[in-house]
């Protein structure tokens, strides 16, 4: 269809699970890839090369988006190397999950730095580049989590919690440029990390939702590409949540 035909994305934490499935998603409608990662590893060298094989030129840069002179550097190579950034996803994320009462101040930081400071450091370098071009479109990857709040997750939740406000704060100060930015909150998604959870585990999460099944990464890369195209060009501010029915 090409939907992105001739946009560039650059998409942060791409070498698995929901990242590689918009990376895919994304190179097979068009686009231009940008794809960062913290380490080049053998996952994210195979998502670039699958997305090459789809036909999208691809370039990828090793990057830590929790470090803000280093986003800032990744988004000006970028710039460079494609002349424009039309999309970012920013998908980078981690947990480090215990009961508030056990919680380090380590693994409270580590959290806040990559998912919500994260957010901040490449939203703020794409900013300059999607002003001059008048356009835009910023997806942040939040979780229903940052909606409903989790037992053994605070610092997770906080993290998502924070970038949904961030997000409806950043569309109503750069809209007039129409820069477009969403959130998307997926539920439980079956990925690498989830699929390791025994299957009563699953079957009894499967059994709270709605549609009786956990999502796939495709599920969330569909909704992510929907906000990346043309086709939610007067969607903005909002966030959408991808989890079975689960919140409803």
């Amino acid at each position: 269809m090409g939907l992105l035909e001739g946009k560039t994305a650059l998409i942060t934490g791409a070498s698995r699970g929901i990242g590689r499935a918009i990376a895919l998603a994304f190179a097979a409608e068009g686009a231009n890839i940008a794809l960062t990662n913290i380490t080049e590893d053998v996952p994210f060298c195979e998502v670039c090369d699958e997305c090459e094989k789809l036909g999208a030129t691809v370039r990828r840069y090793v990057s830590n988006v929790a470090d803000h002179e280093d986003s800032q550097k990744v988004a000006e190579r970028v710039y460079e190397d494609f002349g424009s950034i039309d999309i970012l996803v920013n998908n980078a994320g981690i947990t480090r999950d215990t009961l508030l009462m056990r919680m380090t101040e380590e693994q409270w930081d580590q959290v806040i730095e990559v998912n919500l400071k994260g957010v901040f450091n490449l939203t703020k370098a794409v900013l300059k580049p999607m002003m001059k071009q008048r356009n835009g479109s910023i997806i942040n990857m939040s979780s229903v989590v940052g909606v409903s709040g989790n037992a053994g997750q605070s610092n997770y939740s906080a993290s998502k919690a924070g970038m949904i406000g961030f997000t409806k704060s950043v569309a109503r100060e750069v809209g007039s440029r129409n820069i477009r930015c969403n959130a998307v909150a997926p539920g439980f998604i079956i990925t690498e990390m989830t699929d390791k959870l025994p299957e009563e585990v699953k079957k009894e999460w499967a059994e709270k939702i709605p549609l009786r099944r956990g999502g796939t990464p495709d599920d969330v890369a569909g909704t992510v590409l929907f906000l990346a195209s043309d086709m939610s060009s007067y969607i903005s501010g909002q966030v959408i949540q991808v989890c079975g029915g689960m919140l409803t």
